[in-house]
C-alpha cells in the first residue's frame, strides 16, 4: 500500500485524526515529518511500546521523517496515570534510562549518515526534550507557554477528573500536558513536524498541543499540524498486554531473553493472531491474510504465531539471536541437538520452565517429581512403566533409572519431559 493513511486503517492502528482529508493531502506533498514521544519510566522499553516504534517506521518506509522523541525532561515528571501518582525517580537515574531508550531506538530507526554533507529527506531524528527545557525559567514557562492553557480545560481532562475523584493530584503531574504540548510547538519550530503520533489515550496531550502551535504559530509558516492516534492493543482474554506470569516483556535481552521474548509472541491467543500480524509485522496484505487463514484453519500448525514469533524477535534481537532460539525450542522438544545450543541460550530456554534446584543427582523418578512435572513418586514411576518419560529427550525405560553428570547439560542442567509437551529443568547445584 503507498496511502500510509489507508495502510493504517486497513492494520486496525486508525483510532483518531484531527483532519483526515487534510492529512491525506500533507501526506500526498509530502514528506511529512512525525514525532512519538517514549519517557524515560524505565530503563528499555516494553512490547507495549512496539505499537509506536513500529508504526514510526512504518512513516518512514513510506517517504517520510520520523522523530523519536525521548522524554529526558518529562520522564522526570511522568504523564498523569488515571489511579496514582507516580514515583520520582533520581535525575541521575532518569537521564540514565534516556540515554538506554535512546540507543534501543536507534535499532528501529534510520537516522542516515552523520558523516554525510546533508540530510536525505526521510532521515530520522532523536532528539531529546531535555535539550529545550534544561535551560528554561520557571517564570519563562510561565508565561511563554502557561498562559495558554485554560485550567477549566486542564480539570475536564479525563485523567484528571478520575484522579480529582480519587485521592487528588499534584500540581507537577498535573502541568504534564503543557511540557508534552511545548515538545510538539519546539518541534515544528525546529524541524517544521506537523505530525505528532501516540496512543489513543495521548489524544488530550497530543490535541492541547495543535491548540498551542496555532495560538502561538498563528500564521502556521509550516503548515497546518495535525494528530493522529493509534488503537491501544488488548488481548482477547482481558488481561493486558505485554504482560506475562513472570511479568513485562521487555527488549532488553537481560530483562526478557531472546527466548522468553520468543516464546511471548509463539504463545499468541489464536484470537489475538490478526490483530498482532496487522500491527506488527510488515508483511504484505495477502502474505498477513493467508496467515490469518492458516490459523483459523490449522491452528495446530500456529503458522501466525511461528510467522510473529520469528519477525518480530529479528526485529528486536537480530537474525542470530532468533536462529539460536528456533534450535533451542525445537532441541526442548526433540526436534534437534540439545549438545550444540550454547549455554547461555539453554540457560534462557530452561528458565522458562518448570524447575526444580537439587544438590545431587538421583533416581530420574525422583528428579520428575522435583520439577513437579508428576503429583509424587508413583506417579512418575507409572509414567516411565508408560513409555511417557524422557531425560534429556532419550526416553526413560527403566523406574531405577539413575541420572549421571554424563547426562548434565553443560555441566549443570537436565531436561525432563512427560509425554510430547510437558517440560521441566533440573539444575544440579554444586557446593
Amino acid at each position: 500500500m503507498t496511502d500510509i493513511v489507508e495502510e493504517l486503517r486497513w492494520r486496525g492502528l486508525l483510532a483518531q485524526t484531527t483532519d483526515e482529508d487534510a492529512l491525506r493531502r500533507a501526506f500526498e506533498s509530502g514528506p511529512v515529518t512525525v514525532y512519538c514521544g517514549f519517557d524515560p519510566t524505565a530503563g528499555s522499553l516494553h512490547v507495549g511500546h512496539l505499537t509506536q516504534v513500529l508504526t514510526l517506521r512504518r512513516f518512514q518506509l513510506a517517504g517520510n521523517r520520523p522523530i523519536a522523541l525521548v522524554g529526558g525532561a518529562t520522564g522526570l515528571i511522568g504523564d498523569p496515570k488515571p489511579t496514582g501518582e507516580r514515583r520520582m525517580n533520581e535525575q541521575a537515574i532518569v537521564e540514565s534510562w534516556t540515554e538506554a531508550l535512546r540507543r534501543q531506538l536507534s535499532a528501529f530507526l534510520d537516522f542516515g549518515d552523520p558523516a554525510a554533507a546533508s540530510p536525505a529527506p526521510t532521515d530520522g531524528l532523536l532528539v531529546n526534550n531535555a535539550e529545550w527545557t534544561s535551560g528554561l525559567s520557571v517564570l519563562e514557562f510561565l508565561r511563554d507557554v502557561g498562559k495558554h492553557f485554560s485550567v477549566n480545560q486542564m480539570l475536564a481532562r479525563d485523567t484528571v477528573r478520575s484522579r480529582l475523584e480519587g485521592g487528588g493530584i499534584s500540581y507537577t503531574e498535573f502541568s504534564y500536558v503543557l511540557l508534552q504540548s511545548m515538545d510538539y510547538l519546539e518541534l515544528y519550530r525546529r524541524h517544521g513536524c506537523t505530525l505528532q503520533i501516540g496512543g489513543s489515550d495521548q489524544w488530550g496531550n497530543i490535541t492541547a498541543g495543535l491548540d498551542l502551535i496555532r495560538r502561538i504559530a498563528g500564521n502556521e509558516p509550516h503548515g497546518q499540524a495535525h494528530a493522529l492516534t493509534t488503537n491501544l492493543l488488548t488481548k482477547a482474554d482481558g488481561t493486558k498486554f505485554g504482560k506475562t506470569e513472570s511479568g513485562t516483556v521487555w527488549l532488553d535481552p537481560e530483562l526478557t531473553t531472546p527466548y522468553a521474548f520468543y516464546q511471548f509472541w509463539l504463545n499468541t491467543d489464536d484470537k489475538d493472531v490478526p490483530r498482532y500480524l496487522r500491527t506488527f509485522s510488515f508483511r504484505g496484505r495477502e502474505e498477513i491474510e493467508e496467515l490469518e487463514r492458516e490459523t483459523s484453519e490449522r491452528p495446530a500448525a500456529r503458522a501466525g504465531q511461528r510467522a510473529l514469533a520469528e519477525e518480530l524477535t529479528t526485529l528486536v534481537h537480530g537474525a542470530e539471536q532468533t536462529a539460536k532460539v528456533i534450535a533451542a525450542s525445537k532441541a526442548l522438544f526433540g526436534q534437534g541437538d540439545l549438545t550444540e545450543l550454547d549455554e547461555p541460550t539453554l540457560r534462557a530456554a530452561l528458565a522458562e520452565l518448570p524447575y526444580a534446584r537439587v544438590t545431587e543427582l538421583g533416581p530420574v523418578v525422583d528428579l520428575l517429581a522435583a520439577a513437579e512435572l508428576v503429583s509424587s513418586k508413583s506417579a512418575a514411576r507409572r509414567t516411565v512403566r508408560e513409555g511417557g518419560a524422557y531425560l534429556n529427550n532419550a526416553k526413560v525405560t527403566s523406574e531405577e533409572q539413575q541420572a549421571t553428570e554424563s547426562d548434565l547439560l553443560h555441566g549443570r542442567w537436565l531436561l525432563l519431559r512427560r509425554g510430547k509437551r510437558n517440560l521441566g529443568a533440573v539444575e544440579l547445584v554444586r557446593d
